[in-house]
């Protein structure tokens, strides 16, 4: 870090936060994106003490003695266990602390557009209970298309599609508000399961969660795939004999492992479409829709939602950054954007 980003550091007291089902994104003003980490917390049961936190706790799922679990704190994109979610927060806050000094910060987080007042006054409260000053929220489509360069001031229809890990969220952008939303409890996090059971049904193979994301990764298409590549070699545990067992699947039954899912998704976007008035409608064909989110990185789902529309699909540069980029911009231009906070 350079002698006058640091003496910026040391003053500024503006954050963003994307807090994901998947991942924690945490953005400061002056640095960009400064921390990127699972949001998994491992805890001891028998003292409530939190073991690790992050990319260390991730490496706990599925491997820990009855002593010990590893949890996902947020479910579907809100808060599922308060308590755990706080010491995640307080925990990643005091990492972005080291060698700056910040007092009583303020922060932006972004928030599922179908998030109920109980469950933002859980992120307020688990945010004012670690120290922060001032908290504001921000739906997360709209932070997508800030983050993504889109005139959200005009009077004109943006649409953002950004799937994370617990949520899709489908939304329809003009005059700084939000026209249309759809928050889809189906993403990244429904993609795992489906291989999950796929391969249990079909192999009577059992694997776990994070083999499930490499293999999404990896290998998972929507469209049929001209260089069908070498079969994917999977290890799990037989769930007949419990014993560990290698099977080599075609690069295609991922695509139809995933198939609901992925219907799921692009049946959100033509609802969006149906429901429209014919002006946005206009808009969109000319000038097309975003794919944010990890889900964005999906191989040929651009290509597919377009064929299914007719509408032109961009994936922005740093699908997983748009939502923290986004809520960083609104805070740091908080006159410009205040229209855009939901609390």
């Amino acid at each position: 870090m350079s002698f006058f980003k640091k003496l910026f550091g040391l003053f500024s007291t503006h954050f963003a936060m994307d807090l994901g089902t998947a991942n924690t994104l945490i953005y400061l003003k002056g640095e960009g994106v400064i921390l990127n980490e699972p949001s998994v917390v491992a805890i001891d049961n028998s003292s409530n003490k939190v073991i690790a936190v992050g990319k260390d706790a991730k490496e706990y799922i599925g491997r820990t003695p009855p002593n010990i679990s590893a949890i996902r704190p947020l479910k579907d994109g809100v808060i599922a266990d308060f308590d755990v979610t706080k010491a995640m927060i307080k925990y990643f806050l005091t990492i972005v602390k080291r060698d700056r000094k910040i007092s009583k910060p303020k922060l932006v987080v972004g928030v599922p557009s179908g998030i109920t007042q109980v469950e933002k006054k859980a992120v307020v409260d688990a945010c004012f209970q670690v120290g922060i000053k001032d908290v504001f929220l921000i739906e997360e489509p709209m932070a997508a298309a800030i983050g993504s360069d889109l005139p959200i001031e005009m009077p004109k229809g943006n649409m953002v599609v950004d799937i994370g890990g617990g949520t899709t969220e489908v939304a329809i952008i003009s005059l700084s508000a939000t026209a249309y939303s759809e928050s889809l409890r189906v993403a990244g996090s429904e993609l795992d399961e489906s291989i999950i059971r796929y391969l249990q049904k079909k192999y009577q193979v059992a694997i776990g969660y994070i083999a499930a994301e490499k293999i999404k990764i990896e290998a998972a298409s929507v469209l049929p795939m001209e260089d069908k590549g070498d079969p994917i070699s999977i290890v799990g545990k037989d769930m007949f004999t419990g014993i560990p067992r290698n099977i080599k699947i075609p690069r295609d039954e991922i695509r139809e492992a995933i198939e609901e899912p992925v219907s799921a998704i692009i049946d959100s976007v033509k609802r969006a479409l149906e429901k429209l008035p014919p002006e946005f409608v206009s808009d969109l064909h000319e000038a097309g829709m975003v794919l944010t989110g990890g889900g964005a990185m999906l191989k040929g789902l651009n290509k597919r939602i377009e064929t299914e529309t007719d509408i032109r699909v961009r994936v922005v540069d740093d699908p997983l950054f748009s939502v923290v980029l986004g809520s960083g911009r609104a805070i740091e231009d908080m006159g410009r954007y205040k229209k855009v906070f939901i609390n």
